[in-house]
Parts: structure tokens; sequence; C-alpha cells
């Protein structure tokens, strides 16, 4: 499989897109106006310590308390975003009353952006990623990344791990990124890890509360970090400052790629080369087409996100089973790249279509999931519900692809309809009826879009005449074309 880094940078944004076989599969956008937070550690403040939600309220600085479990201060160790590591069996945790208390102070790791309303989540956890390892300062645990499948490696890195934190005092979790790396390597990236967190401590003793005590890396070198692996042909950014700090970078922590990254100097947008543009667009659509005719419509809502399978224009060659069958299967596969595409997270619902077959079933559960597998972040897939629904869980850190371009529509408010010129029209005459009641007046003129305007002197003339007959009203209409269609004015004259 070939895979590509992408890497766009603009003054106020830089974009990372992520190629494999010439498809986008993830995009990572950050914007000087609004910098990602997760990963960035805080002198923080409890504002408020609730019982009830065995949580408390930390004031981190950024203009909205965050939010703090009672089970992220235990001395549990946390789990790194993309990575699936052995973890001791959860322990219950005591009341919140009894960890933190109201005006305390605290470090806390940012683990969740604020999504919508939701202020930032918390940990008092701490953990330092490296490109191979994660340090764990409050635990003693070593972990090696469930990818890595073969026990022979998992062993051997397990048995360097502990000779390198032996008698720190410190917890790891070793990374895929690992796999096959020698001692040397992950001596360094202990050694670096250990000095981060040296400083991390020593600005904590000095931070006022709400001041940034470690910030992550900037987007371009998170990419490198988290996403360069052995089967990534090339890293191309079309920046020659952003180029000197990767080649820098991956001399540093990763040196047999370094000759990896390129710096992009041709005269076409680095994502119009390959078609990154027309690939985010069609992302913000619900509907995605898929080869066979069929398609998905993908919803995207408060709770959760729906994706439903139709079979569209494929009518298939043998019988309705396989036609549904094939159209699920390709469905499957193209849903797990539209889940990291949009960075769709939380809740996920998959309506298929209705299967008898058993196997058919069980075969578009495992497509699914193995077309998860390449996801960074954590995925659960569950088993077919009595209803045909399949449900899922993936991890959420930052706000979805969607909610990071779009904003609510002004017209509908977001509800994604617009009431129709007729609606509209009952209501304008609704309204008139109800001012003449409460007011006296010679005479009535509505304001309101062109196309209510054309359907009221139109359509519904007749209706106009009868409630000026009734009214003992002249009533004028004016279409003016600032208005909306759902918007309108009853002026009394």
């Amino acid at each position: 499989m070939s895979e590509e880094i992408l890497i766009n940078v603009t003054p106020r944004e830089t974009r990372v897109a992520l190629v494999e076989n010439g498809m986008l599969q993830e995009l990572h956008i950050e914007r000087a106006s609004r910098r990602g937070v997760v990963g960035n550690i805080y002198q923080g403040r409890v504002q408020r310590v609730m019982p009830g939600m065995q949580a408390a309220f930390v004031d981190i600085g950024l203009g909205r308390a965050a939010f703090l479990h009672a089970s992220d201060i235990l001395r549990v160790p946390p789990t790194p975003v993309g990575e699936d590591e052995e973890a001791p069996a959860p322990v219950p945790p005591p009341p919140i009353s009894a960890l933190v208390q109201e005006g305390q102070e605290i470090v806390v790791q940012v683990v969740k952006e604020p999504i919508g309303s939701k202020g930032a989540r918390l940990t008092a956890q701490i953990s330092i990623p490296s490109r191979c390892l994660v340090l764990l300062p409050h635990s003693q645990v070593i972990g090696v990344s469930a990818r890595i499948e073969d026990e022979a490696e998992r062993a051997r890195l397990k048995a360097i791990m502990a000779e390198l934190v032996s008698g720190t005092g410190l917890g790891c979790i070793v990374r895929t990124n690992a796999e096959g790396l020698p001692a040397e390597t992950l001596a360094e990236d202990v050694d670096y890890l250990r000095r981060v967190w040296q400083s991390i401590r020593d600005n904590s003793a000095r931070c006022p509360v709400g001041e940034r005590i470690y910030e992550d890396l900037s987007l371009p070198l998170r990419a490198v970090r988290d996403l360069m692996r052995k089967d990534v042909d090339k890293v191309r950014v079309d920046s020659h400052e952003s180029f000197d700090r990767l080649v820098g970078f991956a001399r540093q922590f990763m040196p047999d790629l370094a000759e990896r990254v390129e710096h992009y100097t041709g005269e076409r947008p680095i994502f119009d080369l390959y078609g990154i543009e027309d690939e985010i667009q069609r992302a913000m659509l619900k509907q995605v087409p898929l080869k066979s005719g069929g398609h998905l419509i993908v919803d995207q809502t408060e709770a959760m996100t729906t994706v439903d399978v139709n079979t569209g224009s494929f009518l298939g060659q043998r019988n309705l089973e396989e036609t549904v069958y094939r159209t699920n299967l390709e469905a499957a596969q193209s849903v797990a790249r539209q889940l990291r595409l949009r960075n769709l997270g939380g809740i996920i619902i998959f309506d298929f279509i209705d299967m008898t077959d058993d196997e058919h079933k069980r075969q578009v559960l495992r497509t699914l999931e193995k077309g998860l597998a390449r996801d960074h972040a954590k995925t659960t897939v569950y088993d077919f519900s009595p209803l045909g629904l399949v449900e899922m869980t993936r991890k959420r850190t930052t706000e979805s692809l969607e909610r990071q371009l779009c904003e609510p529509c002004h017209e509908c408010g977001g509800r994604g309809t617009l009431k129709t010129s007729e609606t509209i029209v009952y209501e304008i005459f609704r309204e008139i009826t109800r001012a003449v009641r409460q007011f006296e007046a010679m005479q009535l003129l509505v304001i309101a879009s062109p196309k209510v305007v054309a359907r009221i002197t139109d359509e519904e003339s007749t209706a106009v005449a009868e409630l000026e007959e009734f009214l003992g009203k002249s009533i004028r209409f004016q279409a003016d074309e600032q208005y909306a269609q759902e918007q309108y004015d009853v002026v009394l004259l």
C-alpha cells in the first residue's frame, strides 16, 4: 500500500492530508486563531466540585471551565490517542470530594477539545508522547501497543523498557512505531521524555493558575511523529520553513526516514495536485455515492451519527439477497474511510440494508472491522442488533471536519430545512389578523422575500381578497431581496 503525507502551510492555517493509494483518508486542520489544545498541560484551579456527577470543573484559562472526572484523578494509566495498550482492570474511584476541593490548584492535561457547548475534558494523569513511546509519569506500568502482534517482539520491547525505566518510578507505553527498533533508539526517546517531564515539573512550580505549562508540537511535527511509518513513502510540504523544521525533527527522532521528507515547489497548490480540495468539498455532503450505484446518507447529530445504506440504482445480477449483500459490503468499506475522513466520533449507528443470511452479516462486519484496522482512533464495533442495526463507538478528541469548517445555516437555524413559501404565506395571514385585532390601522404593508410575495400575489390572490373583505382593510405587499424565505414584517399604516 502506497502512503503519502501532504502538508499545506499558509500563514493562518495548516492542513495535513494522509493519502493512501491516491485516496484521501484523513485530514487534520490547525488554524492560528484556534490552535488545538489536546495534549497541552495547564496549571488549573478547581472551580466547582459536583458530587452527583463524580466530577469537578476546573479553570485552565480557556474561557470555559473544563471537565475532570474522578476516574481521571486516580493513579490509573491513561490511554494515549490511537493506541490500544495493556491496562489493569479499572478500580472504582472514591468520592470526588475526597480527591479535590474547591480552590485547589491542580496540574491537568487536555484529552478532548471543547466540542459544541461542552468544555474541554481533562485528566490529572499526565502522558507525554514521543515518536516511539508515551511516558506515564504517575504510573509504573509498562505496556505495549496491541497493534504489535508478534509475541516475541512484544516480549523484547517490554524487556528493554523495563531496563530503561528501572528505578525511575516512571511508566511507559510502547507505541506501534517502536516495532523492530533497537534499544539505543528507545533509550534516546526515554532520555528525551525525561527531560520534557523535568521541564514540566519545573514550570508547574512557578506558573500561575490558567497558565499553559506544556504545549504539544505544532500540527506538521505531530503529523510526522504520529503518522510517519515505514510504509509512508513521502512527506511533502509546500513551505520551506516548515520543511527545514520537519527535516531537523526527523533527523533527530527518525533518521532512517528523514530522507523521505520533501519540499514541494510545484506551481499548482499541493492539495489541488492530488485532488484533495474536491475530496474536502465532497466530505461536506450528506450523500456518499458508491461505485455500484448505491449510496450512503451520513447524518451527524448532537447525540450520535447515523449512516443509512441504500441500493440506489444498483440492481444486481442474481437475486435481491445477493444485491443487498454486495451493496452492504461496499458500504462497509466506504464508511470506514468516511469516519476517518470526516473525523466522526462518539456513537455511530449503521442501518445496513436488511440481510437474512447470517454468513453475509458476518462478512459485512468483518469488512467493516478490516477497514477500521488502520484507523488511528480507538474503535469498538458491536454485532447486529435485533433491529438489524450495527452500533460502534469511535474515540472523539476533536470536532468533526464538518463542525471545524462549517457553521449552522443562518436561513434555517441549523435545522437543515426551510418552511415552504406556502407555510410562510399562511403565517403572514394569521399575523395580519392578529395585528388588526390588536391595533387600529387603515392599511397594512407586508414585507417579505420575493418568493413568498410572488406566491401571495399569484396563487393566493383570491385568499388575499377574501381576507381584505373580512377585515375591511387594504393590504399591500412588498418584495425585498434582503429578506430570507422565513423572514417577514407586517407594518401597520
